[in-house]
């Protein structure tokens, strides 16, 4: 009796936790995986990330497979008398040798991939970012453009005085202008301690550590401008670090450039992504 109700308590409850559960983890399921991005290095990530998913899944769906046939084909009602045996070379040689091929098989794309993010070549553009307590700095090493890219958001939102805006915490007083479909090397340090520049819609991500030169590149595909942030705790303002980037056509970016890196009043609300 016991038994019964409480099989009946587990089925009640699984099924109602799977009609709470399932339409928002559906609905909250592209915001809650990988950022596809704008580029084609961060698409070729995406990919790489889905088919490394999906390789999961097939095999914990064949080992628990065959895990929970076992329990259900060898009870003790069904065999009373244990199997006895020592050893199967071919089993040993197929589990040895199938996880191996699955290494292979995920190891060859992933390398194609990481060697086209590690790509250190010098770029169309060349900008030093160094990564202070609470800012960035961007010098444009061609060109002589240097400034410092500090949270804009008042602080009345910080201090829950005014209801927080759409870019709380992400918004700066002087973007990063860079032009589309160019080569843009980034060469990342740092002033004072552990920072990471992060970009997420670029595929962008690399520690900012003093005394040494991290390098990363992109080529941006869209205009339009983009988040990001730190990524490495570094203090008590770690959160008040955003970046943002604002992509450009080149006749746009050289007329940014004459200016001398002044930016124009423009709506970026038509070109957010």
């Amino acid at each position: 009796m016991f038994f019964k109700l409480s099989k009946t308590f587990m089925k009640k409850a699984i099924f109602s936790s799977l009609l709470f559960i399932a339409p928002a983890a559906y609905a909250d399921w592209f915001a809650l995986n990988m950022t596809r991005g704008i580029t084609d290095i961060s698409n070729e990530v995406f990919e790489l990330h889905m088919l490394i998913f999906w390789i999961c899944v097939a095999i914990g769906a064949v080992v628990f497979s065959i895990m929970f046939y076992s329990m259900w084909a060898h009870t003790k009602e069904k065999n009373p008398v244990p199997a006895k045996f020592h050893e199967n070379h071919k089993l040993e040689i197929a589990w040895t040798i199938v996880p191996f091929l699955i290494l292979i098989a995920m190891a060859v794309p992933a390398s194609k991939t990481l060697v086209k993010i590690y790509d250190d070549e010098a770029g169309d553009i060349n900008i030093q970012v160094t990564g202070y307590q609470w800012k960035w700095q961007y010098r444009y090493l061609e060109d002589d453009v240097s400034f410092f890219a500090n949270l804009s958001t008042d602080l009345d939102e910080i201090y829950n005085l005014v209801p927080k805006g759409e870019n709380y915490l992400q918004e700066v007083d002087k973007q990063l202008v860079l032009p589309v479909n160019k080569k843009i090397r980034f060469l990342l340090t740092s002033n004072d301690v552990l920072h990471a520049w992060w970009v997420p819609d670029l595929a962008l991500k690399k520690d900012a550590i003093p005394g040494f030169i991290n390098e990363m590149a992109v080529v941006i595909k869209e205009p339009g401008v983009y988040r990001g942030r730190c990524a490495e705790l570094c203090g008590r303002h770690h959160g008040f670090m955003p970046i943002v980037i604002k992509a450009v056509e080149q006749d746009e970016y050289d007329q940014w450039l004459a200016n001398g890196g002044k930016a124009e009043s423009t709506d970026l609300a038509s070109t957010e992504k």
